[in-house]
């Protein structure tokens, strides 16, 4: 409703809903509320025979925050820390608080090392990436490229996504081109 010189109707009371809408209000006696056995402290109640979980234990190489005195009880460790994208995340962990942008924009640094040592092992296998195919450039010019556009948020940067697709692959590219160059040219 927008906002009008006049003033705005009082709501109703509990009265007033509960005669014009059946069942309003049941829930108002605690007696009455399924949470209510809930609400009370009773720690036979839920079979937990412990005020804190068992640690898993101390690991000193899994990350944690500075903020926090100690891990939580239970981590994961699917994915332990590796190369050079774990010692940038270890860094960020060791070094800046979670409310400093410098942790967060550490922690991005790492992931796009990691996507790209990934992209660089892909090449060493019998199927490396193909960023022609699996970056969606060949859909584009047959699937509606401009008015599919029309109405988006992003529509002032779309001129810039397909610097940063293409652009890393790119300059790859060029790079292994002077090297293999340089190479045979010293040769």
């Amino acid at each position: 409703m927008p906002y009008t010189a006049k003033k705005p109707e009082t709501a109703p009371s509990a009265e007033e809903l509960r005669a014009r809408i059946p069942g309003w209000g049941a829930d108002l006696d605690p007696a009455d509320r399924p949470s209510v056995p809930k609400e009370h402290y009773d720690p036979n109640a839920t079979g937990a025979h412990w005020e804190m979980p068992e640690s898993q234990g101390d690991d000193p190489t899994r990350e944690r925050s500075i903020e926090h005195a100690r891990l939580t009880p239970v981590f994961g460790t699917a994915q332990p820390l590796h190369g050079v994208s774990g010692a940038i995340r270890r860094y960020a962990y060791d070094r800046f608080s979670e409310g400093r942008a410098a942790h967060w924009l550490l922690l991005v640094l790492g992931d796009r090392v990691e996507a790209t040592g990934a992209h660089l092992r892909s090449l060493l296998t019998l199927r490396p990436d193909n960023p022609i195919t699996e970056t969606g450039i060949l859909a584009e010019p047959r699937l509606r490229p401009l008015s599919s556009r029309r109405g988006r948020v992003d529509i002032r940067h779309a001129w810039i996504d397909p610097i940063i697709v293409a652009g890393p692959w790119i300059l790859g590219g060029w790079v292994v081109f002077r090297m293999l160059r340089r190479a045979f040219v010293r040769r």
